[in-house]
């Protein structure tokens, strides 16, 4: 199982990335558990996570998150295009290829 947190401003606009990537999971047969959550939940929800991924427009986010999880887990900001397109597929690919490095 494999635990894949987004993290956006509130945590609506990835809500429906989340859909597309369990979507994306579920047809390749990959056992992961994808959330959600605002910047605000973001330092309760970290520890949970095996990656995180960061909404384009939160890009900023990005050092305190890595001083978060302290380099114990790759964090990441998805793929503009692919996030703006709702590519549930390709992020969940990027998602997967950060835990496997």
């Amino acid at each position: 199982m494999v635990n894949i947190l987004l993290v956006c401003s509130a945590g609506m606009s990835t809500s429906m990335l989340v859909k597309k990537m369990q979507e994306a999971a579920a047809k390749d047969g990959i056992e992961a558990n994808i959330w959600a959550v605002g910047d605000a939940e973001s330092p309760t929800n970290a520890p949970k996570a095996d990656v995180i991924m960061l909404g384009p427009q939160v890009r900023f986010l990005e050092k305190k998150m890595k001083d978060l999880v302290k380099d114990e887990k790759p964090v990441q900001v998805i793929d503009m295009a692919s996030y703006g397109t709702m590519n549930g597929e390709k992020v969940l690919k990027q998602a997967l290829s950060l835990i496997n490095k």
